[in-house]
C-alpha cells in the first residue's frame, strides 16, 4: 500500500496535522482514550487516500467476520473497525484504537475463509492486547513528538516496509529496529489468541498455519521480495511449529466457505488490472482453480461491466443468479446492471430485494443512488432519513441524504447533513464550513436554523480545545 503509507508519513511531517496531545510520556502506557483519538486522526488521512476502498458489501463482510472472531476473544470490550484497501499486495495491519486495514490482495490470495479468518484473528489480537500502546510504553523516555513520529513510521512500515525504512533517519531507524524486535514477542501472543478466536468462531484450526506456511514457501523463491505481511510479521521456526502443533492437537475440522467469501474474492479479482485483463482472467479456468462456478460467473460479470459489455455481463450474472438465487451480493450486482441498462423494472426490483435481504447495506445504498439518479429525490429522502436513524453507524449514507435534501430544495438541511458527515469523519474544519454555509442558506425553519447555529458553536469550541491540546504537546 505505497500511496497510503506515503500519505501517513507526509501527514506526520506536516505542521498542520491535528494530532492529539498524548500527555506526559513518563506516565507510562498510552491510555485507551488517547489511543483511540490517535487512531481516529490517522483514519482521517486514510479515508482521503485513493487506496481507501468504499465498497459497502466488502466492508460489511469484513466487519461481520471480525465480530464473529471477536466473540471468541477474552476481551470483547475493545471496538474493532475493519476497512478495506485496494491493493494487490498480501497484507493486513492494525492501527491504534482498533482500526484494522485489509488489502484486497489478502482477500484474493486466501485459499479458504479460515485462512482469511486466521490473519484477521491475529490482527485483532494485536489490538485487544494493546501492542501499539506497549510500544509507546517501551519508548517512554523519548519526547512526545518522537513517539508520534515513530508510531506513524511503525504503522507505515506495516503497510509498506520499504517506504517506511527509506523515510526514517538513522536514530529513528535504530528505534524502529527496537520496536520491531519488541513486536516479535507480540507476534507469538497474537498467534495464540488469534488461534483461540479461529477455533471459537467455528473455522478450520489449520487455517492460520496453512496460510503462513504458503507465504513462507513462496518467499523461498522471491528472495528479497517477500510479501509485505511477512516483512512486518516476521515468521520464525518456533512460531510455525507452535501454530502447527496447536492445529494438530485440535484436529481436522471440515469447514465450508461462505458464499460471500467466494463472491468477494471474485469481486476483488475483477477489479484488478484493466478491464480486458480482468475478463481474460475469468475466462482462463485453469487460473481460477478452487473458485466455485457461481463465483467465477459473478466475477466475470463484474469484469464485463468494467469492459462496457452489458450483454455479456447479463449472461454471466444470470447464470450466477440461477446457481445462487438467494444471495444479496449477487442481487445487488443484478440491480446495478438493471440500472445501467435503463430497465423500467429497476425500482420494483429494489423494493423486493431490500425486503428479501434487510441486512444488505449495499442494496440500500444502491437503491438510494438509483432513486436520486432517476428523479425520485422525495422517495430517496424518506428512505435515507429512515436508514440513517436505524443505522447511525453507516455514515456513507449521509452524502446521499445531503444530495436528496439538495434535490428537494432544502439547502440548509443538505449542508447540515454534510457537516454531520465530516464531523463523524473527524474533519472538524470541513464540518464547520458546511455549517457556516447552512446558516447563510436562509431556507430553514427557526428550529433547523437554531440547531445549525448551536452545532457550529459546539464544533468551533471543540476545534479550539484541540488546538490548545496540540499547542500544549509541542
Amino acid at each position: 500500500m505505497p500511496a497510503l503509507a506515503a500519505g501517513l508519513l507526509l501527514a506526520i511531517a506536516s505542521p498542520a496535522i491535528e494530532l492529539p496531545d498524548l500527555g506526559d510520556p513518563s506516565s507510562g502506557v498510552l491510555s485507551p482514550v488517547m489511543e483511540r483519538k490517535l487512531g481516529e486522526q490517522i483514519m482521517t488521512d486514510v479515508r482521503n487516500d485513493p487506496g481507501y476502498l468504499r465498497d459497502v458489501e466488502m466492508v460489511q463482510y469484513l466487519n461481520d467476520l471480525a465480530d464473529r472472531l471477536l466473540a471468541g476473544s477474552p476481551d470483547k470490550s475493545t471496538p474493532i473497525t475493519v476497512f478495506a484497501v485496494k491493493d494487490r499486495s498480501i497484507n493486513a495491519f492494525a492501527l491504534p484504537g482498533g482500526f484494522i486495514g485489509v488489502h484486497t490482495g489478502l482477500l484474493r490470495s486466501a485459499q479458504n475463509e479460515s485462512e482469511l479468518a486466521g490473519v484477521m484473528g491475529h490482527e485483532i489480537s494485536h489490538v485487544t492486547q494493546r501492542h501499539i500502546a506497549r510500544f509507546f510504553e517501551k519508548q517512554q523516555a523519548n519526547s512526545v513528538p518522537m513517539l508520534l513520529t515513530l508510531a506513524v513510521a511503525l504503522l507505515a512500515a506495516r503497510a509498506s516496509p520499504d517506504l517506511a525504512a527509506a523515510a526514517m533517519t538513522v536514530p529513528q531507524a535504530l528505534a524502529m529496529q527496537s520496536a520491531l524486535n519488541f513486536s516479535r514477542d507480540n507476534e507469538r501472543e497474537a498467534d495464540r489468541l488469534g488461534y483461540q478466536m479461529l477455533v471459537s468462531g467455528g473455522f478450520d484450526p489449520a487455517g492460520m498455519a496453512g496460510f503462513f506456511a504458503r507465504l513462507q514457501d513462496a518467499t523461498r523463491f522471491l528472495e528479497n521480495n517477500a510479501p509485505a505481511y511477512l516483512r512486518t510479521h516476521p515468521l520464525t521456526q518456533e512460531r510455525m511449529a507452535d501454530m502447527q502443533n496447536r492445529s494438530q492437537q485440535t484436529g481436522y475440522r471440515q469447514v465450508t466457505d461462505s458464499a460471500d467469501f467466494q463472491l468477494l474474492r471474485a469481486k476483488a479479482r475483477a477489479a484488478e488490472g484493466n478491464a480486458r485483463e480482468a475478463v481474460a482472467a475469468f475466462l482462463q479456468l485453469d487460473a481460477l482453480r478452487g473458485m466455485p462456478e457461481p463465483a467465477r460467473r459473478y466475477g466475470l460479470a463484474q469484469a464485463w461491466v468494467r469492459a462496457g459489455d452489458l450483454k455479456q455481463a447479463a449472461e454471466a450474472l444470470t447464470a450466477a443468479r440461477r446457481a445462487m438465487p438467494d444471495n444479496a451480493i449477487i442481487e445487488s450486482a443484478w440491480g446495478r446492471l438493471l440500472g445501467l441498462q435503463g430497465d423500467r423494472a429497476t425500482e420494483v426490483f429494489y423494493d423486493e430485494a431490500t425486503r428479501r435481504f434487510p441486512r444488505s447495506r449495499q442494496l440500500v445504498h444502491d437503491q438510494a443512488r438509483w432513486l436520486l439518479d432517476n428523479g425520485r429525490a422525495d422517495r430517496a429522502n424518506t428512505l435515507l432519513q429512515q436508514q440513517t436513524r436505524n443505522y447511525p453507524g453507516d455514515i456513507e449514507l449521509l452524502p446521499l441524504l445531503a444530495r436528496a435534501y439538495a434535490d428537494t430544495g432544502r439547502q440548509l438541511m443538505s449542508h447540515t447533513t454534510l457537516a454531520d458527515y465530516h464531523a463523524k469523519r473527524n474533519e472538524l474544519r470541513a464540518a464547520i464550513e458546511q455549517l457556516r454555509i447552512a446558516v447563510l442558506a436562509g431556507d430553514g425553519n427557526f428550529y433547523e436554523q437554531s440547531v445549525a447555529e448551536a452545532r457550529k458553536r459546539e464544533l468551533e469550541a471543540l476545534e479550539r480545545e484541540r488546538k490548545a491540546e496540540r499547542d500544549k504537546g509541542r
